[in-house]
């Protein structure tokens, strides 16, 4: 799935609105909710599936691809 940059803009926009009608200015406020949106629209990421893996070091040492699709946390 990529990432969902319509949400991350939704997200942006509801903070600068929300802002526009705080009475004191926060700049403290407003970076950790852009700092919010960024982390929830990175996190709607997804690692494909098929990435070369290999483990060394043993005799049952192996070698393949990973199977599964992959969260970014």
């Amino acid at each position: 799935m990529p990432l969902n940059k319509t949400a991350l803009a939704q997200s942006i926009l509801k903070l600068m609105t929300d802002a526009r009608k705080e009475t004191e200015i926060d700049d403290s406020k407003f970076a950790n909710g852009l700092a919010d949106a960024i982390d929830a629209f990175v996190k709607t990421g997804e690692v494909q599936a098929g990435i070369p893996v290999s483990t060394t070091g043993t005799a049952a040492a192996q070698t393949g691809a990973t199977t599964g699709t992959g969260k970014i946390l």
